[in-house]
């Protein structure tokens, strides 16, 4: 039989609608996604290496597709440069490393609502991206899945949690506009447990961050059955934490956010000195040893004192918290130095914070921060150097980030005691 070579292949054209449709949500997640960019880039603005700024745009990753409710929408997330060489990365929370499909419409919400978008506005939002699956999303059906998240966070901020141990906990207070001009603060607690896994432990509405908001919450855990404490809690300068800590759980170890000390210190010297002040700050918190650590601290008080006594004052206040982290594994610096760990965590929420007016109510508000922060959960990496949490756990001393070596049979008798 001959081969028929007359038969030619005919391209359908694409939907000139379903086409307008993919570009504009092709363009929403562009500029979502730069949003999220700007923000990490904010965070290291005055961070410079030898002049020049330390984390800057570079370039892309290579373009790949997600598929959605319209087809598949090519991405393109970008990409940054740590001239420290630090490992500072840029993720996008919406387009997470390896996502092929768009998330869960409910994934989504909480974020929509948190940049601002009101219920009504959800459906046409989300109708380029999702599709035939959007179109279900009234305000009524909003308004129940917010019924719903409250029922959830209720029950979630009850459970049990007998038998459970955190190394470390990192602690924020969040300040959110609300309707008829009042502001919200969440108070939020991450832990991480001797797996490594980091777990959010508590977010609540407090009344601003004083002593008795932060009790409550400390008290609350460990209501839940939360009785052995941390061996260490991460946290800014705010005193109603630390005073909180004090009393619920006086033999956790205190270590101070060298990023907000950091900032606090710069801000009581002029800007022509704030480089030079900022490398002597790092020489400190850099320091291999707490030895090495003193020494750096006695050179900035005699470098600064006479000329900027604020600033100097501002630095050794709180000395010794803000050295905590020598006696624990040098493996786990990274994370205990700073409560980066929690301030990356709800930078979104930081950042709808400052773009939009106001959030709504205190219920919803504080609903969607949940929400998000349990969606986020998923994501976060576990710990580096995670095997040896046990060892904290169990009383292992460390010095200068390395196993002291103790008497077998005083170690032993150690292990006896907690028992």
């Amino acid at each position: 039989m001959s081969q028929n070579n007359n038969i030619v292949s005919i391209q359908v054209p694409e939907n000139p609608l379903e086409q307008i449709l993919k570009q504009g949500a092709q363009q929403l997640l562009a500029q979502a996604v730069e949003a999220e960019l700007a923000l990490l880039l904010e965070q290291y603005q005055d961070d410079k290496v030898e002049g020049v700024q330390r984390v800057v745009r570079n370039g892309y990753q290579p373009e790949r597709t997600i598929q959605t409710g319209l087809g598949d929408i090519p991405v393109k997330v970008p990409k940054v440069r740590d001239r420290k060489q630090e490992g500072v990365k840029f993720n996008s929370s919406l387009i997470p490393p390896y996502l092929k499909k768009t998330k869960n419409i409910e994934e989504l919400i909480p974020w929509l609502y948190l940049r601002g978008i009101s219920t009504g506005d959800m459906q046409p939002a989300l109708a380029p991206i999702f599709g035939n699956e959007a179109k279900g999303l009234s305000a009524g059906t909003v308004y129940r899945l917010k019924q719903a998240w409250e029922l959830e966070y209720k029950a979630w901020s009850t459970r049990a949690l007998n038998n459970r141990k955190y190394v470390y906990i990192w602690a924020d207070g969040i300040y959110s506009k609300i309707r008829m001009n009042d502001k919200l603060c969440l108070l939020v607690i991450m832990g991480v447990d001797d797996t490594g896994r980091k777990e959010l432990l508590a977010v609540s509405d407090g009344v601003r961050e004083s002593e008795q908001s932060w009790t409550e919450v400390l008290n609350q855990l460990q209501h839940q059955g939360l009785t052995t404490p941390p061996k260490l809690a991460i946290g800014d300068g705010a005193l109603g934490f630390w005073n909180a800590i004090r009393k619920v759980w006086p033999t956790t170890q205190h270590q101070r956010c060298w990023v907000h000390k950091t900032a606090n210190v710069l801000n009581k010297v002029p800007k022509s000195m704030q480089p030079k002040v900022k490398d002597s700050l790092q020489d400190i918190w850099m320091a291999e040893s707490r030895e090495a650590a003193y020494n750096a601290y006695d050179f900035f008080v005699k470098n600064y004192e006479v000329k900027y006594p604020k600033a100097t004052r501002c630095l050794t206040k709180d000395k010794e918290e803000m050295l905590a982290f020598y006696d624990f594994p040098a493996e786990h610096w990274t994370h205990i130095r700073t409560s980066n760990p929690i301030e990356s965590a709800f930078s979104t929420v930081r950042l709808r914070t400052h773009k939009v007016k106001s959030c709504g109510s205190r219920t919803t508000t504080l609903m969607m921060v949940f929400k998000l922060a349990k969606t986020a959960e998923k994501r976060w990496y576990r710990l580096k150097g995670f095997k040896l949490l046990a060892d904290v756990l169990s009383g292992v001393k460390f010095k200068n980030g390395e196993k002291v070596e103790q008497d077998q049979a005083e170690y032993h008798n150690g292990l006896i005691h907690q028992i």
